[in-house]
């Protein structure tokens, strides 16, 4: 098993260009997957300095409909047509942050061997995506300047494009993208399909903001570690950055303990436990 980190908003690596964007290869007994694809040609340039073939990925996975997250499939599909890409069709909506679209290109809904799913999927027996998060305990607050438009109004986004995915094997392992449901609603939403907890979470958290956090929102946050902290306890590890912000690690660290840790460009984490 082998998880590398291409894209990711802090750097690592020297090697390593980095932007606002997540994409993270996993390597498994039986694929190549690519979960998400960064903002942009950089998450491509990345993954040849990390010498990671991507003309062998077989699965790619994108987590929501939002650019940070799509940008890289374009060029993607230039060096490898042959890899399914599995996205929930709502991804392909019109997603704004304030009057900036978000959303992705809608090309992206044409491409050779795209499916556009409609809820939960498996994949095969190792791999499954799940949807359907409805639970909204401690949902992050950054998601209030996040909408959606239909018809030309606007509404909030209530996320039903974000899907998890599930690495299944001796310890199951979940990737999300930003887990802008929330990370403990999508635990819940996980332990209702699988049972159990997870050993690996790869996922932001959509906790950062621009302006100070109240003390509300970092009450939401300290109370999200503490939630955390018994999947910790239970011998979880959760890789997290991009979204989440870095002072909103920093309130979580002191919770979490070594069950927390910030990810990076080019950072590879080599097996079931953690371990880099």
């Amino acid at each position: 098993m082998k998880i590398i980190i291409l894209m990711e908003d802090t750097c690592g690596s020297p090697q390593c260009e980095f932007e606002h964007g997540l994409s993270v290869y996993i390597e498994t007994a039986a694929h190549k997957i690519l979960m998400d694809a960064g903002a942009g040609e950089k998450t491509l340039s990345n993954a040849r300095k990390l010498g990671v073939d991507l003309t062998g990925v077989d699965t790619v996975i994108l987590s929501h409909g939002h650019y940070d997250h799509s940008g890289g499939l374009s060029g993607f599909r230039e060096i490898n047509r042959d890899a399914v890409i599995y996205m929930q069709e709502s991804a392909l909506a019109d997603y704004y942050h304030g009057d900036r679209y978000i959303g992705i290109d809608k090309g992206i809904g044409q491409m050779p061997n795209v499916r556009l799913l409609s809820g939960d999927y498996r994949i095969d027996g190792e791999l499954s995506l799940f949807t359907g998060i409805s639970a909204k305990r401690l949902c992050p607050r950054s998601n209030i300047g996040l909408t959606m438009r239909v018809n030309g109004v606007e509404r909030q986004d209530t996320f039903v494009h974000e899907q998890c995915l599930v690495v299944e094997g001796e310890r199951n392992m979940l990737f999300s993208g930003c887990a802008h449901n929330g990370i403990l609603n999508i635990l819940d939403r996980y332990g209702e399909l699988y049972g159990g907890m997870p050993a690996l979470v790869v996922s932001g958290f959509h906790m950062m903001k621009k302006s100070p956090y109240t003390e509300e929102e970092k009450e939401v946050i300290r109370r999200t570690a503490e939630e955390l902290r018994r999947f910790v306890q239970e011998g979880a590890v959760f890789y997290t950055g991009h979204c989440t912000g870095q002072e909103a690690l920093e309130l979580m660290r002191p919770i979490m303990g070594s069950g927390l840790v910030q990810m990076h460009c080019g950072m590879e984490i080599m097996e079931q436990t953690g371990r880099q």
